[in-house]
């Protein structure tokens, strides 16, 4: 009997699995656990506080705006379809409880000792932790996890009779829920959580619902999800440091012109339009990553928009006025100091839509001031525009339009919630886990420092695109009216650089490549390696990702991806050349403003320093 004992043992251990293995779980000190487990719920107490004190005070409201509303609605009509047919759901269940079974069952076999078949390689970066696979208990929990939320997609994906946009819904949402059930998310069943609160005697939970309260209370009674160290960088010390001078402005923008580091410099100068929905110097986050110094090196004379961050005071402001007073504003301070008529364009994401729109705009008044257009993940149709369609319907929209008339703006911290939850998995829980389990500080991270530093949107402009983009894709309709025009791309004949980004998640790359089809002119499609951010901003010295060029976006992306040239490095002197290509035309390097306008004050400007 001891001998088989032994032998048991002994495979055990060969399989990786060991009684000491144990020790870490097990609790050494349970007076100072107790004692930290009530500091810890009395700082939960405070963060509850901060939750519920401004809706008891009303400056919260406390209505059916709210996602879980709709999140409640679309699926129960998944629930409907399943449960209305007997032998449909126990046809459902019997699959999931088999596959529960057998998960058992291999667990079981390693208890035993035994070398069960081994489970297919999973890559998710969430089951890092080696007693993931190690110890039994949490490889089963694992493996029921995974299995479940498999399981609820695929029933998302077989239910019957609903229109394509419900679907899409009902397929983020389960996500959505499943991502936030992940065991990784709570102590109990996180080994490396469980180990840790074991370790300190539950101080890393007293550390994390003390930052929990704090968040709450920096997001004035929303939870404020801390992505990094916001205390180590300032705008204009840290970063936005390319010398320029603030030369004109207005209600809803700031011009900057950059100082010239070249003796000569283009003769058509760059206008950069950002987008709204987040600052601009994203483009130029420090020297080292900064493409907008990039391009004054290579002797650009580079105008940007700092657009306002818009408060109460907006809220009529629509997207012909952000045309008008942004985009037209622009071009007329730029014949004021350099004294062109003709400028290059370039707009970045939502930017880019409303310089699309107002280039279409510009050819119905026979205004051709724009002579190359650049579009970084910019999408003018909204076929396959991703899962930020699922924010957009004629019923969600209306609840939205309504809380914004009330104060006339959207909050940016509901923009940031909808950008984080494309990637839940990613941008949410593991600085969940960090923070408030772990007890432990984000790292100082500029680029999270920038996506944190949102900006609320105007009510009449949010509600024109999202209604004339995503819900109704107006503009690649010809049904877009813009200041009285009914606008269509195919007016737009000026040569267009469209840049995508392959693993973007805001405007997919499929999107892009589909929008170029609707211009008139030609339009060269470039897709950059990695995302929305980091397939933009790509200095050459670095010598990351790649980018593809196959000539013009025509047929189907697959095809074109597969035929398309692949190029190491950066896009950037690839676009450099493209523009010198248009005209290459050099002048004295100008000085801002030139001699008719005044710096008002330093880059960055103060418009950008406006917080949230």
């Amino acid at each position: 009997m001891t001998d088989s004992k032994q032998e048991n043992g002994d495979k055990a251990k060969s399989q990786g699995f060991d009684a000491k293995d144990l020790d870490p779980y097990l609790l050494k000190d349970p007076e100072a656990m107790a004692i930290n487990f009530a500091r810890a719920l009395e700082n939960l107490g405070k963060a509850a506080t901060a939750w519920l004190a401004p809706r008891e005070r009303g400056e919260i409201a406390q209505n059916a705006a709210e996602p879980v509303t709709d999140m409640v609605k679309t699926l129960s009509k998944v629930t409907e379809y399943w449960i209305s047919d007997p032998r449909r759901t126990f046809e459902a269940q019997t699959q999931l409880m088999s596959s529960y079974f057998g998960i058992w069952m291999r667990s079981m076999q390693r208890m035993q000792g035994e070398t069960p078949a081994p489970e297919p390689d999973s890559k998710d970066k969430r089951f890092a932790d080696e007693d993931w696979q190690k110890n039994p208990f949490f490889e089963f929990l694992k493996q029921v996890y995974l299995i479940t939320a498999d399981w609820a997609e695929k029933i998302v994906a077989e239910t019957e009779g609903l229109d394509e946009h419900t679907k899409h819904k009902a397929g983020f949402y389960v996500k959505q829920i499943t991502a936030a059930l992940s065991p990784t998310n709570f102590v109990a069943t996180n080994p490396q959580l469980y180990r840790e609160t074991i370790a300190t005697s539950g101080e890393n939970l007293v550390r994390g619902m003390k930052m929990l309260a704090e968040d709450i209370v920096k997001g004035h009674g929303d939870l404020k999800l801390r992505q990094t160290d916001m205390t180590k960088f300032a705008v204009g010390r840290d970063m936005a440091l390319t010398a320029g001078k603030v030369i004109a402005q207005n209600e809803i923008c700031q011009i900057i012109q950059y100082e010239p580091t070249t003796e000569t410099v283009l003769k058509r100068p760059l206008l950069i339009c950002p987008p709204w929905i987040n600052k601009f110097y994203i483009l130029d986050l420090n020297p080292q990553k900064s493409f907008i110094k990039w391009c004054v090196d290579q002797g650009q004379t580079v105008f940007v928009i700092s657009w306002v961050n818009p408060d109460a005071r907006h809220a009529q402001k629509d997207w012909a006025a952000y045309a008008r007073e942004g985009i037209d504003f622009a071009l007329d301070t730029i014949e004021k100091a350099t004294g062109e008529k003709e400028a290059n364009a370039i707009g970045y994401c939502v930017g880019g839509t409303l310089l699309a729109a107002t280039l279409a705009l510009h050819a119905k008044e026979k205004n051709k001031r724009i002579k190359t257009a650049t579009l970084f993940t910019t999408q003018v149709d909204f076929t396959y525009a991703g899962d930020l369609k699922v924010f957009v319907d004629e019923e969600q929209l209306g609840r939205l339009e309504a809380h914004m008339d009330e104060i006339g703006y959207l909050d940016g911290s509901k923009m940031a919630t909808a950008f984080n939850m494309l990637r839940a998995s990613e941008l949410i829980w593991p600085y969940f886990v960090n923070n408030y389990l772990k007890g432990q500080e984000p790292m100082p991270f500029d680029l999270l420092f920038w996506n944190a530093d949102s900006t609320r949107m105007a009510a009449a402009n949010h509600a024109f695109y999202l209604r004339n983009c995503y819900l109704r894709n107006a503009l690649t309709a010809n049904e877009m009216i813009l200041d009285g025009q009914t606008l269509s791309l195919k007016d737009v004949k000026i040569p267009i650089y469209n840049l995508a980004a392959r693993e973007d998640h805001i405007a997919p790359a499929k999107s892009v490549f589909v929008g170029s089809q609707f211009f008139g002119g030609k339009v060269d499609f470039v897709l950059a390696g990695s995302g929305h951010i980091a397939g933009v901003v790509n200095p050459p010295d670095k010598k990351k990702y790649q980018y593809w060029t196959g000539g013009a976006a025509k047929g189907d992306y697959d095809t074109w991806l597969t035929e398309a040239a692949e190029n190491a490095g950066s896009w950037w002197p690839h676009w450099q050349a493209w523009i010198e290509a248009k005209d290459g035309k050099r002048v004295p390097a100008r000085k801002p403003g030139g001699a008719a306008l005044n710096a008002i004050e330093e880059a960055p400007g103060s418009y950008v320093m406006e917080r949230v």
